[in-house]
């Protein structure tokens, strides 16, 4: 029997806010995280100088104890899961009883620990190596930090798949729910921020050179865009089966209906148009869905010119409308491994006020993106039963996810 999976729970780090609501809420000002970084201009030959950075303040309560394996990504993903946990109102016993589990993803671990390694090899002496550096630069560093402090003993899917980590995330656990393999999972993404991560974007001429105005940019499906920003957060949902979640009374925020994921199998950077609508329709199949019944869409839009092409043709095809769309990376810039699982977040608070926000900085779309109907200026009020969010990575990692409103 295929069983329904609900969200209890959600938990935010981002530029927008340190929860989930006071994120929603940023949303309505209008205006972008983006800020100029003096500290990526001390970098050579690095040409964007701008970023979305959070201001998390690490709790007080956390002894050292709590983080002596966490690097700031990890200290983000279990801010943001303390939220979520609170908010389900999981107790020690559902944590621990083995029928919980944790799926959650980075890009990569901390970046710092490895500066550690890399003086230990240069100068041939271990010096700062601790036992707590590899946990922290660890690929899969978040899901286990997790796993550990809340103490579960179910699955654990570490999902490092750069911009799909918390949409796959979400995705898996759902799907373990669904088959009866766990009755609860804690999933999500989570990244901090690096120079290093600017860098990479920067070398394939796909970062904003807007140093001037960053309020500006990042413009996604825009004709003048000029690339993406990098941000960093956390975003965490606790998803549980249906039956078990009204068991013990707990509120149910929206209902994961569908997830797909596809892989391009042709280039490891190049996006491919056919098999990114193929995890959109797959979405929709997984859901039962006709695609006449979704009303909105939360698109990946990075702003840069080849992957807002590849994508809006997707969603074309997909859907055979012009669906409304926007990208909350306007708003809060690429974050990378936690974007799946924020804009997640954010397309379930939608779903429970029927307010969608705009694409900031979108004047006038590319005439290359396909024909969607493109949410500007103040948003839109919707009164609709289903949503759909999308992100799409590196290594041609597709994934989309459907909600429907509680």
């Amino acid at each position: 029997m295929v069983r329904r999976v609900v969200v209890t729970g959600m938990g935010a780090v981002s530029p927008l806010g340190n929860d989930v609501e006071t994120s929603f809420a940023r949303l309505k000002v209008f205006e972008n995280c983006v800020q100029v970084l003096p500290e990526l201009a001390e970098y050579k030959n690095l040409n964007a100088h701008i970023g979305c950075r959070t201001a998390f303040m690490r709790p007080a309560e956390w002894t050292r104890k709590t983080t002596r394996t966490m690097g700031d990504v990890a200290m983000y993903a279990l801010s943001a899961t303390e939220q979520a946990v609170a908010q389900a109102g999981l107790e020690e016993a559902d944590l621990q009883s083995g029928r919980t589990g944790v799926a959650y993803g980075s890009c990569s671990g901390s970046i710092a620990p490895m500066l550690d390694f890399y003086s230990m090899l240069k100068t041939k002496e271990v010096v700062g190596v601790t036992s707590g550096t590899y946990i922290k630069l660890m690929p899969q560093t978040t899901a286990c930090n997790l796993s550990v402090h809340f103490r579960t003993h179910g699955r654990l899917v570490p999902t490092g798949t750069a911009c799909t980590s918390g949409s796959l995330a979400i995705g898996n656990a759902a799907e373990l729910i669904r088959w009866g393999v766990q009755d609860v999972m804690i999933a999500g993404g989570a990244e901090e921020f690096s120079p290093t991560q600017v860098a990479v974007f920067d070398t394939l001429y796909a970062t904003s050179l807007r140093n001037d105005e960053p309020r500006a940019t990042p413009a996604p499906y825009d004709v003048d865009r000029d690339g993406l920003v990098i941000g960093d957060g956390a975003a965490t949902f606790v998803l549980e089966e249906y039956e078990h979640a009204r068991a013990r009374g707990a509120a149910i925020l929206a209902e994961v209906m569908g997830f797909a994921e596809t892989t391009d199998g042709t280039h490891v950077t190049n996006p491919n148009a056919e098999t990114m609508a193929g995890a959109l329709t797959g979405a929709l199949r997984d859901a039962g869905l006709d695609a006449a019944a979704v009303g909105y869409v939360s698109g990946h839009g990075t702003a840069t010119k080849a992957g807002d092409v590849a994508e809006t043709a997707a969603t074309r095809a997909a859907f055979g409308r012009a669906v409304p769309i926007s990208s909350i990376k306007s708003y809060t810039g690429h974050t990378l491994g936690a974007c799946g699982a924020l804009e997640a977040a954010m397309v379930v608070k939608s779903l429970q006020t029927g307010w969608y926000p705009p694409t900031l900085n979108l004047r006038h779309v590319d005439p290359a993106c396909a024909e969607l109907d493109y949410v500007t200026g103040d948003g839109r009020t919707l009164d609709i039963e289903y949503a759909m969010s999308n992100n799409f990575a590196f290594g041609g990692v597709n994934t989309s996810l459907v909600f429907r409103r509680a």
